[in-house]
């Protein structure tokens, strides 16, 4: 761990003369690209730094241990060699979560899916529901939503909603909610007030961006229709929806939301980029599947992860078996505390794993 340690110390202090040179203030990509890189490795240096300083401080009071000293004195170096061992253990371990492999993915843009599935109309009111949490939790961490295509249904929900959220970091927080999310509330149109239980599916994909999935215009039909509203009527005379499908895949990408035909087209490849390389994700990791399961879940729609209880004010975490009795805050977008504990979660089984 120490020479490790060593290694990246001396690639930030490298980064930090770099970032001084004129050659590299002078050019966009080189000064964007250290930065992040000195950036992402600040918090290991930090503590690495403090350890150090930890560890001369521990040898320095073994030292002064081993003299001959006066009762008293002997009593304060024993306190400091207790303190400072604490420290130790204590950075020791933070240093380990910090050295975890990251996630390739974990700083990029998101594409959300949402999508009322069993429950009909209550099932598209709650997707409703869950797109306000997400937007509202953006807005918390300073993120912007974009909306690329919704498919409103007669009351008001969303039989399918898809937005982007742009934010560094977005996918690191984000990514626990791909899932079935399960809802347990009267609905508004029961009139015998008896409680029901629906679900919506979360699908949550980071950002592919052209580099990372080339899509050439020979492998790609596009078809054009009039943006249509609730119940399927039209809204507009133009075709300015697009779908584009991926002929090789059979994946589609529909977007009407946007102002014109281009604007869409562009949202819909974006939505397809993000698709296929979920699809190639998901197909990699299934070959790993049996002994790789996460603690967290494998993100698949169809695993039911969250069961929101609006009678009992309750909200539980299937796969970390959190329970918050606070909904209305959860609804608002107060999910911090379940993407900490599925984060530790996570950490703790990369861990075990020896990751």
């Amino acid at each position: 761990m120490l020479d490790r340690l060593e290694s990246l110390a001396g690639r930030y202090e490298k980064l930090s003369e770099l970032l001084c040179d004129p050659d590299v203030t002078n050019d966009t990509k080189k000064l964007r690209d250290y930065s992040k890189e000195q950036s992402d490795l600040q918090p290991v240096y930090d503590a690495y730094i403090e350890y150090k300083s930890v560890m001369e401080e521990l040898e320095a009071a073994k030292t002064m241990q081993a003299e001959k000293l006066d009762e008293e004195m002997r009593e304060m170096v024993k306190m400091e060699i207790d303190e400072l061992s604490i420290r130790q253990k204590e950075l020791e371990e933070k240093i380990h979560f910090l050295l975890l492999p990251k996630d390739p993915n974990d700083d990029k843009n998101v594409i959300v899916e949402i999508r009322g599935a069993a429950g009909g109309d209550e099932a598209a009111l709650f997707a409703a529901d869950l797109f306000r949490m997400y937007t509202r939790f953006a807005d918390t961490q300073g993120w912007r939503v974009d909306v690329m295509d919704t498919n409103e249904s007669d009351l008001g929900g969303f039989k399918e909603v898809i937005f982007m959220i742009n934010g560094r970091g977005a996918y690191s927080k984000m990514k626990f909610e791909s899932g079935a999310h399960r809802v347990q509330r009267i609905p508004a149109t029961e009139s015998g007030g008896r409680i029901h239980t629906s679900t919506s599916t979360v699908s949550v994909m980071p950002e592919a961006e052209e580099l990372d999935i080339e899509i050439h215009d020979r492998d790609i039909r596009v078809d054009t229709f009039c943006s249509s509203g609730a119940g399927g009527q039209s809204v507009n005379t133009t075709k300015s929806a697009v779908r584009v499908t991926h002929i090789p895949t059979g994946i589609m990408a529909t977007c009407q939301d946007g102002k014109s035909q281009n604007s869409n087209k562009d949202k819909a490849l974006q939505v397809l980029r993000a698709r296929i390389s979920d699809k190639i994700r998901q197909e990699e990791e299934a070959k790993y599947a049996g002994e790789r399961k996460s603690k967290v879940g494998t993100g698949d729609r169809s695993e039911r992860i969250r069961t929101y209880n609006f009678p009992q004010s309750r909200v539980t975490d299937h796969r970390i078996g959190l329970t918050l009795h606070k909904l209305d805050q959860v609804m608002n977008g107060d999910i911090e505390e379940f993407v900490s504990a599925l984060t530790l979660a996570e950490q703790a089984d990369m861990m075990d794993k020896g990751e």
